[in-house]
């Protein structure tokens, strides 16, 4: 499982919504288990954006299907980020160093 970072925005028809009945956020982290996902953690923020979820998904297809079905409804707007552990990036960067040096000694 990959996971994600999905930064959501409310619209208004959401805001209605969420305002309404709060509860309907947790409502949709069962609708996401359904699909397939599994919430690891969710936050309400200040700022540009209105939640912060952090999500495991199969693959890139299954995350980018699932944030079109949730956006497709009208309440939110998604923004969805690949995330990578930090070993996983640093260990990419090391052996993208050593490539470039076995490939500068072929020179």
């Amino acid at each position: 499982m990959a996971t994600y970072v999905m930064l959501t925005k409310l619209t208004d028809h959401g805001a209605k919504t969420v305002k309404t009945n709060p509860e309907r956020i947790l409502d949709v982290d069962s609708q996401l288990s359904e699909m397939g996902l599994k919430v690891l953690q969710q936050y309400a923020v200040l700022g540009q954006y209105d939640f912060v979820n952090i999500v495991e998904a199969p693959d890139d297809s299954a995350i980018a299907r699932i944030a079109l079905e949730l956006a497709s409804r009208g309440s939110i707007r998604i923004e969805t980020l690949r995330a990578m552990p930090i070993e996983d990036f640093i260990s990419g960067l090391q052996q993208q160093s050593q490539y470039a040096g076995t490939a500068a000694g072929m020179r």
